[in-house]
């Protein structure tokens, strides 16, 4: 009765885990997503483009429909220029934690998880539309309360590694492998299992929940793909 019972509790505990974890991505359409008309389905991913034709007045973003507070989430990622390279112009990121402010253009702000063509951002945090970087690529950061909102007092208080080594482990116009983890005020970025920023906000406005979006940066034409976009909740309300 006792082994029963512990199978039991297994189970149940088992159960709840995947209950708490979802696949966002349907891997057919984005019936689970809303955003502009640069967004599409091709070969079981998530596409979004620019072209010199259709260029975006402004980033714009492709808005998953739920919310996310504390969180692991998995995502891998190609982003290219317009000759399928990765040597010009290309640059992206997953928002979390963020706001729609600007329906109609599905433009975003807060928290982003920054990824681009280039040797520098990968890996980054960057706040859109608000404090800008927060985190630069290897560092351990606090930050804290500053002359306004707006301009916070940035402490690095450690290093993860070089920003030059990091980018060798990242894969030019190929796909790569990111994790967020949002626990709390604490933020953490791994791009192909390397550690690329630590963070604690100690701020007022830090968001502690809000939106997940995809973002399609204004520019020069590019691409970016998406896929097997898992999330797992790790909320008080998932468990």
């Amino acid at each position: 009765m006792k082994h029963t019972a512990s199978l039991l509790a297994l189970l149940a505990l088992a159960a709840s885990a995947f209950a708490a974890e979802q696949n966002l991505f349907n891997g057919k359409d984005l019936s689970n997503w809303e955003g502009l008309d640069y967004w599409s389905v091709q070969d079981g991913t998530i596409v979004g483009q620019t072209t010199k034709e259709h260029p975006a007045k402004g980033n714009t973003f492709l808005v998953w429909k739920g919310e996310v507070s504390d969180f692991e989430l998995t995502f891998k990622y190609r982003v290219t220029d317009k000759d399928g390279k990765s040597d010009g112009f290309g640059n992206s990121g997953v928002q979390y934690r963020s706001k729609v402010i600007d329906p109609k253009g599905f433009v975003v702000s807060g928290y982003q998880a920054d990824l681009e063509c280039g040797k520098t951002y990968s890996g980054i945090l960057y706040e859109e539309r608000g404090r800008g970087i927060l985190a630069k690529r290897g560092e351990k950061v606090v930050i804290h309360e500053g002359a306004s909102p707006t301009k916070p007092k940035i402490e690095v208080v450690g290093e993860l590694g070089k920003s030059p080594e990091m980018q060798t482990h990242i894969k030019a116009a190929d796909w790569n492998e990111y994790r967020v983890v949002a626990q709390g005020n604490h933020l953490q970025h791994f791009i192909n299992g390397m550690q690329t920023i630590d963070v604690v906000d100690e701020t007022a406005i830090g968001a502690k929940k809000g939106c997940l979006a995809l973002q399609l940066h204004a520019g020069a034409p590019m691409k970016i793909e998406f896929k097997d976009i898992v999330l797992k909740d790790n909320s008080k309300e998932a468990k």
